[in-house]
């Protein structure tokens, strides 16, 4: 009896075991709406790059504003303390002197040759600026050091002067004061073409760059900016006839155009307005019987930058003085 007992309560614990469990019953659920995503706006770096062709054609890239810079001519040292940069200068040619300043600049020495490079190394510059007066090789030279260089054409009007005013204002990180700068410069360019608006009488204009030897002295011809300030200022280069933009004109070609000014851009050489006068064949010369013999500083004709200006306003008052304002 107790043995059929406990095979029945076997029996029912199996059967419990194997029952399928109760499902519960479905729970309605809100739908959940997903929760709006947060826009994350990333903003790409902005870019200090500046890239340029140069006068030789190449394409120049600086990561930003140039903080180390050598200058390799006179008008460029001028044209970038002239915007404002002067602090950046870390060296210049030998023939830099203006401003003042630009004399506490290390010298790199002369540019005529081979550059020295090793000078240059030493300053560590994050940009070389090179000149016209300066070659291709020599560009390539410092290229071949990893130095990034710039090769800045001359200008050839009072506009491309304006451009590279602005173009220096902007490699250095200064353009509120090459802006400025470039707009006084057009002003004044400007005053100076108002004033010889109405002038009809142009004397003409022998100016000399070596007078080393008298009967054949080297002049500007035309397509100089000498040439082109002259003109603007009111007269008439008789190196014009010349087919070189510098060569030699003969003593004879000089009387028979019988300039009314002489402007010695060679005094800085030396060269006297007696001398001129004592020369031999030239006092039949107007300007000679006249006294209107000039002492001018080349500098402000001959360095393509910022001063250029300074030396189309002294020509104004050299050819045409009744034109200048008196304050």
């Amino acid at each position: 009896m107790l043995r059929k007992i406990f095979i029945f309560a076997l029996l029912i614990a199996l059967l419990t075991a194997c029952a399928p469990a109760s499902t519960p019953a479905p729970e309605f659920e809100a739908t959940e709406v997903p929760a709006t995503e947060e826009v994350v706006v990333t903003e790409e770096p902005v870019s200090t790059a500046l890239t340029y062709t140069d006068g030789l054609g190449r394409e120049v890239t600086l990561e930003g504003p140039a903080q180390r810079i050598v200058t390799l001519a006179p008008s460029l040292t001028e044209l970038l303390f002239a915007v404002g940069a002067g602090s950046q200068v870390v060296g210049r040619d030998d023939f830099s002197d203006f401003p003042a300043q630009a004399l506490d600049v290390a010298s790199i020495g002369s540019t005529y040759g081979a550059l020295n490079t090793e000078a240059i190394l030493a300053l560590q510059p994050d940009l070389v600026i090179a000149a016209e007066v300066n070659t291709p090789e020599q560009v390539k030279a410092l290229e071949d050091l990893g130095i990034t260089v710039y090769y800045l054409k001359n200008p050839i009007t009072f506009a491309e002067l304006y451009d590279q005013v602005r173009w220096a204002g902007t490699i250095t990180g200064h353009e509120d004061e090459a802006n400025a700068l470039a707009e006084s410069l057009s002003e004044r360019v400007d005053a100076v073409t108002s004033a010889v608006a109405n002038v009809t009488e142009k004397p003409k204009v022998f100016y000399e760059l070596d007078g080393t030897d008298p009967s054949k002295p080297w002049t500007t011809g035309a397509g100089t900016f000498m040439d082109t300030m002259i003109t603007m200022a009111g007269g008439v280069n008789i190196g014009g006839v010349l087919s070189e933009p510098y060569a030699q004109i003969s003593v004879e070609e000089i009387v028979l155009q019988n300039p009314e000014f002489i402007i010695l851009g060679d005094a800085l050489y030396g060269v006297t307005i007696e001398s001129v006068v004592a020369r031999a064949g030239w006092g039949e010369l107007t300007a000679v019987q006249e006294n209107k013999i000039f002492v001018f500083d080349d500098n402000l004709a001959s360095r393509p930058g910022p001063r250029l200006v300074d030396g189309l306003e002294a020509l104004l008052a050299i050819l045409h003085p009744e034109l200048i304002a008196v304050p």
